[in-house]
């Protein structure tokens, strides 16, 4: 899941402190390394895209990357859209993610071999990567509190009974504070 790096329309929090330009020129950077890295012959890698019109016509991605439209809702709803269009096992990543590697991305659909679903969580009690084995049952991301520490727990509980898988806590860059982490 990606948006197009627009002063104002990405990483606001970061911008807060660092200026929106700045904020959004660190997130195409950073978006552009993380898709560079995670091309790899073992999975298709598709860009869910947003806002919908410009995401698909824009210059800043790989013109050679499919591109999705992630549509209208909160990401919940931007989320299950894309698990309900694409068939097969299925991962969804956000692009802030400086630390996600191919072999968190090969551990992932490893774990759903035996697995429901599978979480990638992240220390501030969301997450940086959630998978589907199958498509996803009425009621997934239902009542999830966005961008609180509740967000991993909230989405594992609208899972119901599914077999869920947790690997690596990575690290996503909403401050100044996470970026002076890297």
């Amino acid at each position: 899941m990606i948006k197009e790096p627009r002063p104002g329309r990405v990483k606001t929090r970061l911008g807060r402190d660092l200026g929106m330009t700045a904020a959004a020129w660190w997130f195409r950077h950073q978006s552009a390394q993380l898709l560079r890295r995670l091309e790899d012959p073992r999975w298709r890698l598709i860009l869910a895209v947003a806002p919908d019109h410009k995401g698909l016509t824009s210059r800043v991605w790989p013109a050679h990357l499919p591109r999705v439209p992630q549509g209208q809702g909160d990401l919940g709803v931007r989320m299950a859209r894309q698990f309900k269009t694409l068939s097969g096992p299925t991962c969804v990543i956000g692009a802030d993610i400086p630390g996600i590697m191919p072999p968190h991305i090969a551990q992932a659909f490893s774990a759903l071999g035996d697995h429901d679903a599978v979480f990638g969580p992240a220390p501030d009690g969301g997450y940086w990567l959630v998978g589907l084995k199958h498509a996803p049952k009425a009621g997934l991301f239902e009542n999830v509190r966005w961008s609180t520490e509740h967000a991993l727990a909230d989405s594992r509980a609208s899972l119901k009974d599914a077999k869920i898988a947790t690997i690596a806590t990575l690290a996503d860059v909403d401050t100044v504070a996470d970026l002076a982490r890297l």
